[in-house]
């Protein structure tokens, strides 16, 4: 079934073949060229997409196999949605042991890109919580992967990007829960310096922490921002505030609605109507709230947008941050959603996992062409300078020569690729 497809940043464009998958037994199609597992699509660059080849859509392998209430542990095919698990999970008082900002990937595409969460100070990423796995080789084998049995490919799978194979089914075990209410506090800061602080403060005391940050500012304004700090609610403390309300952007615009004055008007407001202190809130609108928004990355237009996800280390954060915060406003583009959070210093779990310690920073650019290329470059070149790295599940356009600075255990990889596996991100920085 021949498919013209986009990730969620909606550029590159791919044509490939899709090829579903709905059964575990099942062996994989004959196809020619290479295959790619694809899940929901949710990676924002072209680590999902197969250009000229065929995607094996795992959507289908949606199945629970085995729960065990008593100590959290799910077994589940690949396909299914982190969505799915909460809805399932959170009534019987679990809930994700890590999770990004979007509950619509599959657990497959949440191990290929070792997700993190705003907890990764505490519980690191996904893939630190995976207990074993199958893997479907193109030779038709059937691998259990697990630290202590084919430890190898266990290794690169997690954050490897879908290329040693296709995830069938994973283990891996939930965290307890009280009750679907997170305890919150909400505080401003006015720099960068406050940020750390907020921060390093918020670590000892919360489970959750994360900064919105405000890209558009400059002057006494630069690096100010919205500290966001949580804990999972006790039972008590249910109440009766509202679930995530749901609305959706019905078309696609025929330009970005994204630009340095509705980012300015957008930024200011919601910095001033930022409410500070405790509250109690559900867990929706905390952990996922552009999910209210169905389809919101139509509002970048039919160019669609690009994310740039880093990482720099704990001794050059403050510098070069200000410095990637400094060229983003000087461009006069930038996204009304700017993240910013501390890593902690922990083994990776996987070769090509991409968090370490240090702060990352994550934001959209409305895509309008070499403008924003040569901005993008431009940070690039800030983030090497400090010894960082470059998320690839956001990633659509990094050259081969950074992403080997960024990743140097890449060639421990060449091993464990299955030879059938590739993608369009694989290619561009390989060939």
């Amino acid at each position: 079934m021949p498919a013209v497809g986009t990730s969620w940043g909606r550029y590159p464009r791919a044509k490939q073949t899709v090829a579903p998958l709905h059964w575990r037994d099942e062996g994989l199609p004959d196809a020619e060229g290479s295959v790619l597992a694809y899940g929901n699509g949710r990676s924002y660059g072209d680590v999902c997409l197969n250009d000229g080849n065929t995607l094996l859509h795992t959507r289908g392998l949606d199945r629970y196999i085995a729960f065990d209430p008593a100590s959290g542990i799910l077994r589940c095919e690949a396909g299914v949605l982190f969505a799915d698990i909460l809805d399932f999970a959170v009534p019987q008082g679990w809930f994700l042991p890590v999770t990004p900002g979007t509950r619509y990937i599959t657990v497959g595409g949440a191990i290929a890109n070792d997700v993190h969460g705003k907890n990764h100070h505490v519980a690191g990423t996904f893939g630190e919580h995976l207990l074993r796995f199958e893997l479907l080789r193109s030779d038709g084998r059937r691998l259990e992967c697990s630290a202590d049995e084919n430890a190898d490919l266990y290794a690169a799978t997690i954050g490897g990007l879908g290329l040693t194979g296709v995830i069938v089914w994973a283990e891996f075990r939930l965290q307890r829960i009280a009750s679907p209410w997170m305890a919150q506090e909400t505080r401003r800061f006015g720099n960068l310096a406050e940020f750390f602080s907020l921060s390093a403060q918020s670590e000892r005391d919360y489970a959750y922490t994360v900064a919105w940050i405000d890209c558009t500012a400059r002057g006494d304004r630069f690096g100010r921002g919205i500290f966001y700090s949580a804990n999972h609610a006790p039972a008590n403390a249910a109440i009766a505030a509202p679930r995530q309300r749901r609305l959706s952007v019905p078309f696609t615009p025929p330009i970005s609605l994204i630009n340095g004055l509705s980012l300015s008007a957008f930024n200011e407001l919601y910095f001033r109507r930022a409410h500070e202190g405790h509250e109690i809130v559900h867990y929706e609108p905390y952990f996922y709230p552009l999910d209210a928004i169905g389809e919101w990355n139509r509002i970048y237009g039919p160019r669609g947008f690009l994310q740039y996800q880093c990482v720099v280390p704990p001794a050059a954060a403050e510098t070069a941050t200000a410095e990637l915060l400094r060229t983003i406003a000087a461009s006069g583009s930038g996204s009304f959603l700017a993240v910013l959070k501390v890593f902690a210093d922990r083994p990776a779990a996987g070769i090509l996992s991409f968090p370490r310690a240090g702060t990352t920073l994550a934001l959209d650019f409305p895509n309008r062409g070499a403008a924003t290329f040569a901005l993008l470059d431009r940070l690039d070149e800030i983030t090497a300078a400090a010894g960082g790295a470059v998320y690839p599940a956001k990633d659509a356009r990094m050259n081969g020569a950074r992403f080997r600075q960024y990743f140097p255990r890449w060639q421990e990889m060449r091993g464990a690729i299955d030879p059938k596996f590739s993608s369009g991100f694989w290619r561009r920085v390989m060939e």
